[in-house]
């Protein structure tokens, strides 16, 4: 069975279990997996659940343009019966800043 996710990346079915091999070096043990187990991207998170380790795929935000800000504010304006104060009141500008809350 496959298909599309809702974001529109394909949909295939988990692969049968198979083996993978295991490289141990001074820094660290990795796995290779076999090309249908590829991951996208260059990362996964991993965590431990009793004697299994999980790797998952990481999924990065892309931030916003500035045309996408402007029209996250618009809808934000439009929500309310006016819109927000701009300048502050008083003078005091906040600065506008990207928090990346996955890391």
């Amino acid at each position: 069975m496959t298909g599309f996710k809702e974001d529109g990346r394909p949909f295939r079915p988990a692969p049968p279990a198979s083996r993978a091999r295991l490289i141990t070096d001074e820094s660290g043990q990795s796995v290779r997996l076999p090309s249908e187990w590829r991951f996208e991207g260059t990362e996964v998170s991993i965590r431990k659940e009793g004697d299994r380790v999980i790797l998952e795929p990481v999924e990065h935000h892309v931030s916003m343009t500035p045309d996408e800000r402007a029209a996250f504010w618009a809808r934000i304006d439009g929500m309310c019966d006016e819109p927000f104060p701009f300048p502050f009141p008083g003078g005091v500008r906040l600065q506008w800043r990207e928090y990346d809350f996955d890391s």
